[in-house]
């Protein structure tokens, strides 16, 4: 019953999901010619998964629908933008921070550790957090994570030695790279169809959080009475620097969890809720929603218990093996389905290796060839914060491309990665500051609308059930291979423009890759 052979009296077209009708026929039994026309067209729905899963999910996109944008998105726009903003701010703020850190008692210890240490934390906090939030759900996991990031900042500005504060950044990088998988997530769960397209916009945080970072340390690492010149002599007491941008920095997240649990005060997000057989707590949560707003909302338990019982969300036993296996199933329930999870998964494999290398090899790379980058810390720290100010405007123009039917979300990626792929070619042609800046708010602006893009093309194909154990493990292969771009950037030999080719041809595969994707959500409503 959940698909339409051909189409029937009743006007539903050949491959639609069959959904439960009006109201007034909600007393008849499933089977009993109780089908109307599809208000819409779920991404998943043709894959014929589970066929109560399917109409289930028909009915509470059309729900969601029904209610539209509230206040309520708009709080998760900017609550939610915080841990976009949080994952880019922390994945440079030990980068940041580094320098002055180790100097001050880095002797025994690996130079690139901090930089380890903060992947391998998002590496492990991705998988547990997304693994984690379909099995426990998305509310508990996405307030407890960023304040494991906050209080983990904070107490890294008083470690002792190397060795603690590599633990404490790799919490940081924890609590901070598990929250990211259920931004998207939960967004993405409460947004009408018509403004699924706001998830790539969201991506401008990421942006934000890399500006914020760069004004923080601009701000505390370029006065000398709080950073020592050299490592010869870098005693604790005058250098203070590095810590201040740990504790404001940990602080700045500490407020933004704070916020979360005041303001939006989340509830379970309604498509957890249906995966798990919670149908009259959805319904609940969405009626109240709806009469918050003044809003119409016509979905009933009725409608839902006359879909049937869902079969493949969750194992019997949530807290097993089973379950974890249910899930990871679910990520290639039918051969289209895995053929773009691979593809997802393999994205985010190569951008995690072009993205960090191209920046780790950069400044060696232009010391080589004799650019001139002899310019003033202030200066320095002022083009990093202008340079990631100019990230925040890629998503802006990638929100603007993926709701053009023309582009949609496959041909944004392609035409970002093509355009990214063109600048990390000329930038063997730097030779001075100014090109310097300039190439790389370029850069900062054409890669965000491919990266930005691919954030929210990831949880849009996934299946509901599944999605943060999907995304999750795609942004974990993104992390293995930023550790890989850490051991790289410190053995090899940075002296040629094999690396930024390298680069570049990198997203040349990843325009390919997005044109090749299986499933285009333009138009369409997330399952």
């Amino acid at each position: 019953m959940s698909t339409i052979d051909k189409k029937s009296p009743d006007g539903v077209r050949p491959g639609e999901s069959a959904n439960m009708a009006d109201v007034e026929k909600m007393g008849s039994p499933p089977g009993d010619n109780i089908l109307a026309v599809a208000e819409g067209e779920d991404i998943l729905a043709l894959q014929d998964l589970d066929p109560a899963l399917n109409m289930k999910m028909h009915l509470v996109n059309n729900a969601i629908d029904e209610i539209g944008w509230t206040t309520y998105h708009w709080k998760l726009f900017v609550l939610n933008g915080f841990g976009y903003g949080v994952d880019s701010l922390i994945l440079l703020l030990q980068s940041v921070i580094s320098t002055q850190a180790f100097w001050e008692f880095g002797e025994k210890g690996y130079s690139a550790g901090l930089t380890v240490a903060v992947y391998v934390g998002m590496l492990t906090g991705a998988i547990f957090w997304g693994m984690g939030a379909d099995i426990i759900g998305r509310k508990w996991a996405f307030n407890i994570s960023l304040f494991i990031c906050s209080a983990s900042a904070i107490v890294a500005g008083a470690a002792p030695n190397w060795p603690s504060l590599g633990f404490f950044i790799a919490l940081v990088g924890f609590g901070g790279g598990g929250n990211l998988i259920l931004d998207t997530t939960v967004f993405l769960e409460y947004l009408p169809s018509n403004k699924q397209w706001v998830l790539t916009l969201m991506a401008c945080w990421w942006g934000l959080g890399q500006a914020i970072t760069g004004f923080i340390a601009w701000g505390f690492l370029v006065p000398t009475q709080w950073n020592c010149a050299s490592a010869d002599d870098c005693p604790k007491a005058s250098n203070w620097g590095w810590r201040y941008t740990m504790f404001t920095a940990g602080a700045l997240v500490f407020v933004m969890s704070v916020l979360r649990i005041t303001i939006i005060r989340l509830k379970e997000t309604p498509k957890y809720l249906l995966g798990v057989g919670e149908d009259a707590e959805l319904v609940e949560a969405l009626q109240a929603l709806a009469a918050k707003y003044n809003r119409p909302c016509s979905l009933t338990l009725e409608k839902l218990k006359a879909c049937g019982t869902i079969q493949s969300a969750h194992s019997k036993n949530r807290v097993s093996l089973g379950e974890l296996t249910v899930h990871l199933k679910g990520l290639f329930g039918t051969r289209k389905i895995g053929l773009s999870t691979c593809l997802i998964w393999f994205s985010w494999t190569l951008i995690g290796l072009a993205y960090p290398l191209f920046y780790v090899f950069l400044n060696q790379y232009l010391k080589s060839r004799g650019a001139t980058t002899g310019i003033s810390t202030y200066d320095t720290w002022r083009n990093y914060a202008l340079t990631n100010v100019s990230g925040i405007f890629g998503p802006v123009i990638a929100g603007w491309m993926c709701n053009q039917r023309l582009l949609g979300r496959k041909y944004t990626m392609t035409i970002g990665a093509l355009i990214t792929m063109a600048f990390f070619f000329a930038y063997t042609a730097v030779h001075t500051p100014a090109q310097n800046v300039g190439f790389s708010c370029a850069i900062g602006v054409c890669l965000n609308i491919y990266y930005g893009t691919l954030y929210a093309y990831t949880p849009e194909v996934l299946p509901s059930a599944h999605r943060a154990t999907g995304n999750g493990i795609a942004v974990a292969c993104n992390r293995v291979m930023g550790i890989i771009s850490a051991a790289v950037g410190t053995s090899a030999n940075t002296g040629t423009t094999a690396p930024i080719y390298v680069c570049a041809a990198l997203f040349a595969g990843l325009a390919i890759i997005s044109v090749i994707f299986p499933f285009e959500p333009y138009g369409r409503r997330s399952s």
